[in-house]
């Protein structure tokens, strides 16, 4: 899995996958310098990036990828508290997993198991195109 972050958004925010299966992903981020908005809480697109990161990967793993794609079409927060430091974790679990769209809804906590974000994250899966 980390070969597939080099060089992505993920790993720019320092994104650290924690646990990856088809009913639940996990992924670290810090809250520093890459994530922080002016004023120095994490900013609200970093959560965001973190949910459909977390989203994408649990819908990969409920895919042959040989078969499918998959792409976000809409995702929404709610953010709820903030944080200045330390580190952030997004639990996706899925809600609908079906053959053309899958919902996933991912929960933020920081350290002390507070919620800061709440998002819903809606992925397409879409037949790879046979270029043959």
């Amino acid at each position: 899995m980390k070969d597939l972050l080099k060089n992505t958004l993920m790993e720019t925010l320092g994104m650290d996958v924690i646990h990856a299966a088809p009913e639940r992903v996990e992924i670290r981020m810090p809250v520093d310098s890459r994530t922080h908005q002016p004023m120095g809480f994490l900013h609200g697109g970093a959560s965001v990036a973190l949910a459909e990161s977390a989203a994408s990967i649990g819908a990969y793993l409920n895919i042959d990828s040989t078969q499918h794609q998959i792409f976000g079409i809409e995702i929404n927060a709610n953010h709820i508290k903030s944080v200045r430091q330390g580190e952030v974790t997004g639990i996706a679990t899925p809600v609908h997993i079906g053959r053309n769209t899958m919902v996933w809804e991912i929960q933020i906590e920081s350290e002390d198991h507070e919620t800061i974000s709440v998002s819903r994250c809606t992925i397409g899966v879409i037949p790879v195109k046979n270029t043959k």
